[in-house]
């Protein structure tokens, strides 16, 4: 997502499919989420706290196709995708483009931190869509991950000044005293988490997700997220 509306954007811009996955780990106080600080030359997102992810492109689809994606669950996460663009090819297309999110969220992560995931642990989450009205439009699909004690995520990418674990609480109240800015996806998807209680509880709610179209009037970070963007019918 962008964070305010361009003016005399044309509705016309292509709208890409994106993947983003929050990295959950256990803590004494609940659970942990990596987060990015985007640096604030950045195209997109500048200066905003984000999951690491970005765009589906043609590898992902190789992957799909060569078979790579060997125990993903993909007619699982099909199925959970059922109410977004995922199916709007039909449902023989669905699997298929399950897939290509989920090479595309393994791939990032792996890019952004060196951590290969493996297929099975990445759950479907959210879809958030942005607006029209916006230079960069992203159909962007969210996941949740849960990490074993032997897995540590690294910072490297240029595309972030820092890489680290936080507490949710922490980052929210950073986000009230104005440290931070973080974009609405990126608070609804991690009070959505929250609401659940614990990782146990987050990976086996496996929701039905609808895409989220918010209003574009709503896009900066400062404005409160409403209860109607809530992602997914429990």
């Amino acid at each position: 997502m962008t964070t305010s509306p361009a003016q005399g954007a044309s509705a016309d811009i292509p709208i890409r499919k994106a993947a983003s996955v929050l990295l959950l780990r256990e803590a004494a106080d609940g659970f942990e989420v990596f987060i990015q600080h985007r640096v604030s030359t950045m195209d997109f997102a500048a200066g905003m706290v984000v999951y690491p992810g970005g765009r589906v492109d043609a590898q992902d689809g190789q992957a799909v196709s060569e078979g790579k994606l060997d125990g993903a669950p993909l007619a699982e996460h099909a199925q959970q995708w059922k109410h977004t663009s995922v199916h709007a090819e039909g449902p023989e297309q669905a699997q298929y483009l399950a897939g290509e999110i989920l090479a595309a969220a393994r791939r990032e992560v792996f890019e952004e931190t060196g951590l290969l995931l493996d297929p099975g642990q990445l759950h479907p989450w959210a879809n958030w869509v942005t607006p029209a009205g916006f230079p960069r439009r992203f159909d962007t699909y969210f996941f949740v991950a849960a990490l074993r004690a032997d897995q540590d995520p690294r910072h490297q990418t240029t595309e972030a000044v820092v890489s680290k674990w936080v507490s949710p609480v922490a980052l929210f109240a950073s986000l009230e005293r104005g440290e931070v800015k973080m974009m609405r996806p990126t608070q609804r998807t991690l009070l959505d988490a929250m609401e659940r209680g614990s990782i146990e509880q987050i990976i086996s709610s496996k929701p039905v997700i609808s895409s989220v179209h918010p209003d574009p009037k709503d896009s900066q970070s400062g404005n409160a997220v409403r209860s109607t963007e809530q992602h997914f019918n429990s």
